[in-house]
């Protein structure tokens, strides 16, 4: 078997979990804000959230890291030269860092600490699209 198209199927299926939790953590956060007079509504959507992220999200972001270094070290370290490439590791840094201020929001909303409304969390749900778009076109194309 080609270990390098096992690492880049691994590397893809542990993006799609990971991105399936940045799309809907958010969103999950909308509905949290919106109910947040409903104790028994806001307990469930507690600990939704706390697996999504926990238990989804965090280890898919790691295994997206790991295989995608994997990858890295089977094309050389060369590949940092392409320009292509040096975009794509700064969108997927932003990317790790938005991760880490979702699981921030997870503990203000969980602390009943947030302040941040259910309209701001809709409009952040739109940055992980935006940028996994520029990132496919990036490994697609290389354009530069």
């Amino acid at each position: 078997m080609n270990s390098y198209l096992l690492f880049k199927s691994l590397h893809l299926i542990a993006l799609v979990s990971w991105m399936a939790g940045l799309l809907y953590l958010p969103r999950i956060f909308v509905y949290h804000v919106e109910s947040k007079d409903k104790k028994v509504v806001t307990d469930v959507f507690e600990v939704m959230e706390k697996r999504l992220f926990f238990y989804i999200m965090r280890p898919a972001m790691l295994l997206t890291w790991i295989f995608g270094l994997i990858l890295i070290y089977l094309n050389g370290i060369e590949i940092f030269s392409q320009l292509w490439m040096q975009i794509k590791i700064v969108l997927v840094i932003f990317l790790s860092a938005y991760n880490d201020y979702l699981g921030r929001c997870l503990t203000a909303l969980k602390n009943s600490t947030n302040t941040r409304s259910a309209k701001f969390f809709r409009i952040i749900n739109e940055i992980p699209t935006i940028i996994l778009i520029i990132v496919v076109f990036l490994a697609i194309f290389k354009p530069i």
